[in-house]
């Protein structure tokens, strides 16, 4: 799991990551899009019900449209690098 804004900075755009949210709404390649919410945990607007169906597949909690645990990334309540 992680965040718009996490791609961006990984990816060497900083404060970008609604260039981040675009590209994973446009783009033809594949990409697990379903695997990024924005910093709250806060699943994509207009796929809420399919994100996350998916992000269960992978042992993630959502509780009211929000990711609330994660076996890894930010989200984690086991990881050293959770908020």
């Amino acid at each position: 799991m992680t965040t718009y804004g996490d791609v961006a900075d990984v990816a060497g755009y900083p404060k970008q990551s609604r260039l981040v949210g675009r590209i994973l709404a446009t783009t033809t390649v594949e990409v697990p899009w379903w695997r990024v919410v924005n910093a709250a945990g806060k699943l994509v607007a207009g796929q809420p019900k399919i994100q996350a169906g998916l992000l269960g597949e992978e042992d993630v909690i959502v509780r009211g449209g929000r990711v609330v645990d994660a076996p890894i990334g930010r989200f984690s309540r086991n990881s050293p690098s959770a908020p």
